[in-house]
C-alpha cells in the first residue's frame, strides 16, 4: 500500500527515488583476503620459530680487536680462559688480553646464584677486582722465606729448598701432642680474597686456629693473606677447577679445565700459585669435574707435591680422586666432612656444627668447611668459644691432616 501511494504522489514525468544499495563484495573475495592474511601470519611465525639465531632478541655489540704485534698472536692458549668456554646462546663476556700489561674486564657469573663480579685481568699477569692493577707480578708478602720462592713468568711461586717445605714452614702452631690424645675439629673458611670486608671479618672475628682459604682473585689477595698470617691464621690457596656445568657456572679466569693439555693446565696453575705466598697447601675451588678426572688431576698433584705443598679436598665431589692421587705422591692430604653453611640460617648452621662435633667424637677428627657469610662467622665464632669445655680441640687444618695420616 505504501508503494502505491508513492507512485500516485510522484510528479508526472519523474521516476520515483531509488533506494541506495550497499556495495557488497562477493563472498569469494572475503575468503581471498582471509587466506592472504593467514599466509602472512604463518610466514612470520615460521621465520621467528625456525630462524637459527641464538642471540635473537638480545642486545648485541660488536667489537673489533686488532692484534698489536706478532707476539700477541703467538701467545699460548693457556693464557686465555674465555677461549675454552662454549657458546650457549649468551653473549660471551670474556675478552682475552692481547699484549703484556694490557688490562681487560671480564664478568664472572655464578651459575647457582646469578651473582656477577667484574674482574680485571692482565695478559697472564694478574687477576683483580675492578680498579686493581694488573701490570706487575704481585709483591712478595712479609714474613715469607725467600729460599722457598722460585721465579716464574707470572711471579714468585713456592719451591722446596734446603730440605724445607712450604707445608711445614707455613703450618700454624698447634699443640700436636694434645691433639693426638683428644678429638679434634678443623674448620676451613673458603672463598676469601674477593671482598675485603668479609675477608677481614673472617680474619679478625674467628680464632687463629681456623684455617682460611684464599682464591687467587681480588684487588690484592696477597695483602689480605698477609694480614691473616699476622693474626696467626694458617692459609691455603684455592685453585679454580672445572665444575660439571662449566661454563654456565664459571669459577673465574685461568680455571683448570679437563679439555686442556697438561702443559696448559700447568701454566694456569703457576699463574694461580704466583698470586700470593705463605700458603701451606692447595685446595679445590669448585671443580667437581676436574677433581674427578684422573688424567687432568694427576699432573696437578705431582706438581703440588714437588713444590712441598699439601692438598685439601673440600669434599663436594663424591667422585674425587684427590685422595688416591695424594697417596701416590706421599703428600699431606685432608678432606672436608661437613659443609657447615649449605643452608645459611643460624638454626641450620648450629645443626651442622653439632654434627661436626659428633663426628669428631666418633672418629677422633672432623673437618668442616664454610664461607665467610656474616651469619656463618657469627655462629662459628660463638660455637668455638665453648668447644674446649666440651672436650673437643679446635686445630688448624694441617694438624688435622697430620693426625689423620697417623691414625
Amino acid at each position: 500500500m505504501t508503494e502505491t501511494a508513492d507512485d500516485l504522489s510522484a510528479p508526472l514525468g519523474q521516476d520515483k527515488p531509488r533506494r541506495k544499495r550497499r556495495l557488497r563484495l562477493p563472498f569469494t573475495a572475503m575468503q581471498l583476503l582471509a587466506v592472504l592474511l593467514g599466509l602472512f601470519l604463518v610466514t612470520f611465525a615460521g621465520f621467528a620459530i625456525f630462524n637459527k639465531d641464538p642471540l635473537g632478541g638480545e642486545p648485541m655489540t660488536r667489537i673489533a680487536i686488532k692484534p698489536t704485534d706478532k707476539a700477541a698472536d703467538e701467545r699460548p692458549a693457556a693464557a686465555s680462559h674465555g677461549s675454552d668456554a662454549k657458546h650457549d646462546g649468551k653473549p660471551d663476556t670474556k675478552e682475552v688480553p692481547k699484549q703484556a700489561g694490557e688490562q681487560k674486564t671480564i664478568t664472572m657469573i655464578d651459575g647457582s646464584t646469578g651473582a656477577r663480579h667484574d674482574v680485571v685481568i692482565g695478559a697472564g699477569e694478574s687477576g683483580s677486582d675492578k680498579g686493581g692493577t694488573a701490570s706487575a707480578p704481585p709483591p712478595v708478602m712479609a714474613g715469607i722465606n725467600p729460599k722457598l720462592l722460585e721465579k716464574s713468568r707470572y711471579g714468585m711461586i713456592p719451591v722446596v729448598a734446603d730440605g724445607l717445605k712450604p707445608y711445614n714452614v707455613y703450618a700454624a702452631d698447634a699443640d700436636r701432642a694434645k691433639a693426638a690424645t683428644m678429638p679434634v675439629v678443623a674448620i676451613v673458611i673458603g672463598g676469601l680474597g674477593v671482598g675485603a670486608a668479609k675477608t677481614n671479618d673472617a680474619i679478625m672475628r674467628l680464632p687463629p686456629a681456623v684455617t682460611l682459604a684464599f682464591t687467587p682473585y681480588g684487588a690484592d689477595p696477597g695483602k689480605l693473606a698477609e694480614r691473616a698470617r699476622a693474626q696467626r691464621h694458617e692459609i691455603f690457596l684455592q685453585i679454580p677447577m672445572e665444575p660439571y656445568d662449566f661454563p654456565d657456572n664459571d669459577p673465574g679466569p685461568q680455571t683448570l679445565l679437563t679439555s686442556l693439555s697438561a702443559d696448559q693446565n700447568m701454566d694456569r696453575l703457576h699463574w694461580h700459585l704466583s698470586r700470593l705466598q705463605g700458603y701451606a697447601g692447595l685446595a679445590n675451588f669448585m671443580g667437581a669435574r676436574f677433581i674427578a678426572t684422573e688424567p687432568a688431576m694427576q699432573p696437578i698433584m705431582r706438581e703440588a707435591a714437588k713444590r712441598g705443598l699439601g692438598f685439601f679436598d673440600d669434599g663436594s665431589s663424591p667422585r674425587s680422586i684427590a685422595s688416591q692421587a695424594a697417596a701416590n705422591q706421599a703428600m699431606p692430604f685432608g678432606k672436608g666432612d661437613i659443609a657447615i653453611d649449605v643452608v645459611p640460617t643460624p638454626t641450620e648452621i648450629d645443626r651442622a656444627l653439632n654434627k661436626l662435633e659428633s663426628t669428631a667424637r666418633e672418629r677422633g677428627i672432623a673437618v668442616g668447611t664454610a664461607s665467610a657469610l656474616p651469619v656463618s662467622i657469627e655462629r662459628i665464632g660463638a660455637w668455638t668459644k665453648t668447644l674446649s669445655d666440651r672436650g673437643i680441640l679446635l686445630v688448624p687444618l694441617t694438624t688435622a691432616m697430620l693426625k689423620s695420616k697417623s691414625s
